[in-house]
């Protein structure tokens, strides 16, 4: 069943788009996202593939120490460096400039992968649940990540776009969560249930979710308290909160994102790791691109989960989140 099917006209779009379409605006502003990245990546690799230097195994060797560099991980560099190394064998490498094609066509190939996977998981414009039920998006992560401001974020382009979303305030742990969330809530136009501090968050799950089908909203987006993916009593009581979500709307969660903090680098990789085996994490929303040389993670965490990364947040203010496209991503980086 597609959102489409559910629920029809500009809701159906705004789903589909910010899941998969790109914007006129984006390769601008994953530019400036990257910034940091591309003077760490793009300088070296355009130092080391300019001129008539020869393609030979000491540039191959310097190629890959400026992608470890940039944090887009070992098994990743690997793999793209014997590919290159291969075509370089057979002569269909023979100069710089298709060496940098080819190296921009293997990080593509790898970022492309998720959306190949056969089951469907990762498609682009997901299902919904059952017809006249609002979509579910849990979103979870680590405290500091920016977790509440993307919700904040995700619900003002959904209800830009046209659909009527309720946030949950299910991160009833932290005192000023709930606080916070109303803010974002505020900020972006739409309604949120809550309940008072140190309440059962499956409960107020329920509350949220009944709401949302009584009042015929398009999306629950589902704050869930910030947790350590080592925390197994933590990933129990997020289980806890899933079968509930089911109970009321069947097939819910649609969709588990992970926020993850895009400065933490590999620390990021072990935390999607975690959270991708204990949670069901369906995609990833990366934020902080601008704040670090390391963007290359991106591509690790793509490669070592099969994981898409759905939206990729650029600044601080309300509009800056945006869907993540791989090829865009990829010309941000290197031209």
């Amino acid at each position: 069943m597609s959102f489409a099917s559910a629920r029809g006209g500009c809701a159906a779009n705004s789903m589909i788009s910010l899941f998969g379409k790109s914007e006129p605006s984006l390769l601008d502003r994953l530019k400036q996202s990257v910034g940091k990245t591309r003077t760490e990546l793009a300088a070296r690799v355009e130092q080391l593939l300019t001129g008539n230097r020869p393609v030979d195994p000491e540039l191959l060797k310097e190629l890959e120490s400026a992608l470890l560099s940039a944090d887009i991980g070992v098994r990743t560099t690997k793999e793209v460096l014997a590919a290159l190394r291969e075509q370089v064998n057979e002569h269909k490498i023979d100069d710089a400039a298709a060496l940098k094609q080819e190296l921009k066509r293997q990080i593509m190939k790898t970022l492309a992968a998720p959306a190949l996977n056969s089951d469907g998981a990762f498609s682009a414009a997901p299902g919904a649940g059952a017809v006249g039920a609002p979509r579910v998006l849990f979103v979870v992560g680590v405290n500091g990540t920016g977790k509440t401001t993307t919700i904040g974020k995700l619900a003002n382009r959904l209800k830009k776009e046209g659909a009527s979303v309720v946030l949950c305030a299910a991160d009833t742990f932290r005192a000023a969560a709930i606080e916070q969330l109303e803010v974002w809530a505020r900020r972006s136009g739409v309604e949120i249930i809550k309940q008072k501090s140190g309440a059962d968050p499956s409960a107020v799950i329920f509350d949220a979710l009944s709401a949302a089908q009584s009042r015929g909203a398009d999306v629950v987006i589902v704050d869930t308290a910030g947790r350590l993916h080592t925390k197994s009593n933590l990933m129990a009581e997020l289980d806890k909160m899933k079968r509930t979500a089911s109970k009321v709307v069947p097939g819910a969660p649609h969709d588990v994102l992970l926020v993850l903090d895009a400065t933490t680098g590999q620390n990021g990789l072990n935390q999607a790791r975690e959270f991708w085996s204990h949670a069901g994490v369906t995609g990833i929303v990366l934020t902080k691109l601008d704040g670090t040389a390391k963007g290359g993670i991106v591509v690790a965490i793509v490669r070592e989960l099969n994981l898409p990364i759905r939206f990729v947040g650029t600044g601080e203010q309300i509009d800056d989140l945006v869907p993540f496209d791989a090829q865009t991503y990829v010309n941000s980086l290197f031209d």
